[in-house]
């Protein structure tokens, strides 16, 4: 997949090495509407620097088929991203996905249309059967996106991920791609 217009008039794209600037920009602008739903994040994450080492991480992972971020980009800077992780082939053929938004286009439908294009490309491009998402059970927004998605709830994973500085549960999310 190459680049798509949502109906948002956002563009969805891969990620390139030229965006370490915008996405430094980007987490910086959102760290404060991303922090409950994330890793404790070094301040070196926030600099050009940081986010050069881990565009060049997803780039490997894309050259190696097991990643395949993309970025949400809107009047020229980029306001998200979605990513299939940990892509798995032989007879799983899954991947694992995450996404965000920028805190100021919430509730447009940006996030929604992007996983869509994206679940088409994991099925059309990638050949995926399966993705899964993980999700704090209080998350009330992102649960609501995935169920609008067509994900289905398969379990729970007590102490699943370290979010916010803390082990946190995490509900189990996957969708089927026929």
């Amino acid at each position: 997949m190459s680049s798509t217009t949502l109906p948002s008039g956002t563009t969805l794209r891969l990620l390139e090495s030229t965006d370490a600037a915008e996405l430094a920009a980007a987490y910086r602008r959102n760290r404060e509407h991303l922090a409950p739903w994330e890793p404790l994040r070094e301040e070196d994450f926030f600099t050009v620097e940081g986010q050069a080492g881990a565009v060049a991480a997803r780039l490997a992972g894309l050259a190696s088929g097991t990643d395949a971020p993309w970025v949400l980009e809107a009047e020229g800077r980029i306001v998200g991203a979605v990513t299939l992780s940990g892509i798995v082939r032989g007879p799983f053929l899954s991947a694992h996905v995450g996404y965000w938004v920028d805190a100021a286009l919430q509730g447009r439908g940006i996030t929604s249309a992007a996983l869509r294009a994206v679940l088409t490309a994991a099925r059309d491009d990638l050949g995926l059967h399966r993705v899964q998402a993980s999700v704090l059970p209080h998350n009330a927004g992102s649960r609501a996106l995935l169920d609008r998605a067509g994900f289905t709830l398969i379990g729970s994973a007590p102490s699943y991920l370290r979010i916010a500085g803390r082990w946190q549960d995490h509900l189990l999310y996957q969708r089927i791609l026929a």
